[in-house]
């Protein structure tokens, strides 16, 4: 199997676990993080459900050096918490809680055509052209 095939197969696999679990929902997401009101606890049982799935899948890839596709394994590496880390989960997290909606569901509920979408990809564009710039201002010399 091709890389770009075994690509778009993990996506759509994971774009039909956002809408089958209801993350992919910002009415569903804004109600379970709305612990002081009507709060719906049923994505935590969603997230709890990656974490079983998840923790033994890293595991697993720990000890492999190449991925099953046959490329080298690619696993993210921590790294300190430092101030950008901070401000950015922050502000990831504003966002979040404000439309209900993150990345990955955000590209999920664009296929479905919803305008809230659209608003909050391009918000997310522009958020990521302005923090490739103001990088590429911070990294030259003099």
């Amino acid at each position: 199997m091709s890389i770009k095939l075994a690509a778009l197969l993990a996506g759509l696999l994971f774009g039909l676990g956002l809408i089958v679990s209801g993350m992919a929902d910002p009415a569903k997401v804004l109600a379970f993080l709305d612990l002081a009101g009507r709060w719906d606890p049923s994505l935590a049982f969603v997230m709890g459900g990656a974490i079983v799935v998840g923790v033994p899948a890293f595991a697993w890839a720990r000890r492999r050096k190449q991925s099953l596709l046959g490329q080298p394994m690619q696993l993210p590496a921590g790294g300190r918490v430092d101030r950008r880390l901070v401000l950015g989960s922050l502000l990831f997290g504003m966002g979040w809680g404000m439309a209900g909606i993150c990345p990955g569901p955000a590209l999920v509920l664009l296929g479905e055509g919803v305008d809230k979408a659209l608003v909050f990809v391009l918000a997310m564009l522009a958020g990521m052209a302005l923090f490739r710039w103001r990088e590429r201002l911070t990294q030259r010399p003099g």
